[in-house]
């Protein structure tokens, strides 16, 4: 019964018109991530089974980060906060709101933004936002959205997931996908030609049999019944996601373009959310993307989910690859299922 329902979904998963729109006068003023210590090579997996070619011809993916037992989301998030508002150079009580990404809270109750905020001794509100590996740029979206209309002037928003706590060590075809992370920015008013030029966003909840956890929430609430063992660990169709995908790739990023009356000759960077890197071959390739604008950290860090982006462009600055006035294009997926791609001038 599952397997037909999860090919019917397959089958209608066509990419949805995003919602559109463009968000001027704000910029990123501070960045920074965190990534745990701990390395856990393609080699290490090789010594449990795992297959190491495997690994990489099907994802690229050469190492990842798990946090250690005592670490957990939050911790890797308030180290990037912190990084990001010492980058900035600011009174972290003049932050006025806080935004977290991530579907790998700390606990259930509160949300995990509330202990971020906590720790960082912050006067500002927080609240977690979840789309998955979606979940930066929605957050970012929704931070940019405060300070444009004057609710807020200096927004912290950070993506940060412990992806290796809701992955079963036994699934050999999903477990060395993902890493953990975190990654933050600091939105502020900038000039009016600072901002997003266009973004797109959407969802489309038919495809949430591909990528979900049955366990922990109200549809099947955490049991000692044995016979559930497991059902808390996360579930992906990877051929399903990888198919939907490339074709909302081709089809969001062309949105965002239009939207802004630009091509990729006028684009400086490309970050893709760092999920698998036959994924962003293929999109490079489908779109005509010159290889040399698209920056990529997956095979370091793995599938970071809502710190990939965050993390992705904290590396992208250091090494000099994103310089005030850069057109940059993002665009993060995952699991609802959700995406949003934007365009922005730095």
């Amino acid at each position: 019964m599952a397997s037909e329902r999860k090919e019917a979904t397959d089958a209608k998963l066509l990419p949805k018109r995003s919602r559109l729109g463009k968000l001027m006068g704000v910029k990123i003023i501070g960045i920074g991530s965190k990534v745990p210590d701990n390395i856990v090579r393609n080699e290490d997996l090789a010594a449990l089974g795992y297959d190491d070619e495997w690994i990489v011809q099907r994802t690229g993916i050469l190492e990842r980060r798990h946090a250690e037992p005592n670490i957990a989301t939050s911790d890797l998030a308030v180290d990037a906060a912190r990084r990001c508002i010492d980058n900035a150079g600011v009174d972290p009580q003049d932050i006025d709101l806080l935004l977290l990404g991530t579907y790998t809270p700390d606990l259930l109750l509160p949300a995990t933004a509330n202990l971020v905020q906590d720790r960082l001794g912050l006067r500002a509100p927080a609240m977690d936002i979840t789309a998955a590996c979606a979940s930066f740029i929605y957050a970012m979206i929704t931070g940019m959205q405060y300070v444009a209309t004057g609710c807020s002037r200096l927004v912290l928003v950070v993506g940060a997931d412990c992806n290796s706590r809701v992955v079963d060590p036994a699934d050999k075809r999903t477990f060395p996908l993902f890493g953990d992370a975190a990654g933050a920015v600091l939105l502020q008013a900038g000039d009016p030609q600072q901002g997003l030029l266009s973004y797109a966003v959407g969802s489309d909840g038919s495809g949430a049999p591909l990528l979900y956890r049955p366990m922990g929430g109200t549809r099947l609430p955490f049991s000692d019944n044995t016979e559930l063992n497991g059902q808390h660990f996360l579930r992906m169709e990877g051929r399903s996601i990888f198919k939907w995908v490339v074709r909302l790739l081709r089809a969001t990023i062309s949105e965002t373009l239009e939207a802004a009356d630009m091509t990729l000759d006028d684009v400086d960077l490309v970050i893709f959310h760092q999920a698998n890197m036959r994924i962003i071959n293929s999109a490079t390739r489908d779109l005509s993307i010159d290889p040399e604008k698209v920056f990529t950290n997956l095979q370091y860090y793995g599938n970071t989910s809502a710190a990939s982006i965050p993390l992705a462009m904290d590396e992208a600055f250091r090494a000099g690859r994103i310089r005030r006035g850069d057109h940059v294009l993002f665009s993060g997926f995952g699991a609802g299922l959700a995406w949003g791609t934007v365009l922005m001038r730095w």
